[in-house]
């Protein structure tokens, strides 16, 4: 369903590195709302600050400029050096403070790409989450996994299941943890929780679950870019209630929540992905992602600016 068109069309950009699937869903939804959309990498961005033509900071590489968008929307962040990263995220964090409404929130993107920080918040939330420990050295790597026995070790940085090793015996810790030593890499082991080859993705905009789906594989890893199936569920309220608790904690306006029900009968927060795909989720559960996103964000815009989103 198609959302009441503003008295004025936003301009609504969308912050990428190519044209993709999700990039095209959400141009689509823009349009469709009688917005506009318009379509930036992030390695074309050239900021200007202090004596220039305009007489205030820029930012962008064609018409229009960023900071005259009614709203961005940081699709990705790409890899890239560390300069590279922390250049386009103060970008996103110097749009803000000027006023511009940037979905998701540039601190609630720092705060879901590192899994440490999201653990810490959720944990502190009072979420269920593993038995985690992170570390620099690998004897206290070894240590973490000689008491836990059975590990699944992350990438500090990473979604999809990319990266990811579970540890079961010494032998495999050893090799694991000496080849993370060799790229000076940061220990992230996780308890491996015993459940039944499901987990959840539950997918939050605003205050509303607005989808869920089940994820199912023979194996331990159940992303659906993995090999994981997906159909569509309905969450109990208190499953529900978990997803935005943990949305909230990380101040993400919309994320993928992972839930993980234990065969114990606990059900864990995984992750909160802050920049979640929804591919798999929509072809499953038929709900418009992209066109639900951006009723939100105009919404949001509208209640921040007047009622007829004039501002």
């Amino acid at each position: 369903m198609v959302a009441p068109r503003f008295a004025r069309a936003m301009k609504i950009a969308v912050l990428s590195t190519r044209s993709g699937w999700h990039t095209d869903e959400l141009q689509r939804a823009i349009v469709e709302r009688g917005h506009q959309p318009f379509r930036f990498p992030y390695e074309s961005l050239v900021a200007r600050l202090g004596a220039h033509a305009s007489g205030s900071p820029r930012l962008g590489a064609d018409a229009p400029d960023l900071f005259d968008c009614d709203a961005v929307l940081a699709r990705i962040i790409p890899n890239g050096s560390l300069e590279q990263i922390i250049y386009r995220i103060d970008a996103l964090h110097w749009l803000e403070d000027a006023g511009v409404l940037v979905v998701n929130p540039p601190r609630a993107i720092e705060r879901t790409v590192d899994k440490f920080y999201t653990s810490a918040l959720l944990e502190r939330a009072g979420l269920a989450t593993p038995q985690t420990v992170v570390c620099e050295r690998v004897e206290d790597a070894v240590a973490a996994f000689r008491i836990m026995g059975d590990v699944i070790v992350k990438p500090l940085f990473g979604s999809m299941g990319l990266g990811m090793v579970r540890v079961s015996d010494e032998e495999t810790a050893w090799r694991v943890f000496r080849a993370l030593e060799a790229i000076r890499g940061i220990y992230y082991l996780q308890r491996a929780i015993p459940h039944e080859g499901r987990d959840i993705r539950a997918f939050v905009i605003g205050d509303h679950v607005v989808a869920a789906i089940e994820r199912r594989s023979p194996g331990w890893r159940t992303n659906i870019s993995r090999g994981g199936e997906a159909t569509a569920i309905s969450l109990p309220a208190e499953w529900s209630d978990m997803a935005l608790r943990a949305a909230r904690a990380v101040g993400a306006a919309y994320a993928g929540v992972d839930l993980l029900p234990a065969q114990d009968g606990t059900v864990y927060v995984l992750e909160v992905n802050g920049i979640p795909g929804w591919r798999g989720l929509q072809e499953a559960t038929s709900f418009d992602v992209a066109g639900a996103l951006i009723d939100h964000v105009a919404s949001t815009h509208r209640a921040r600016n007047g009622a007829h989103g004039t501002g």
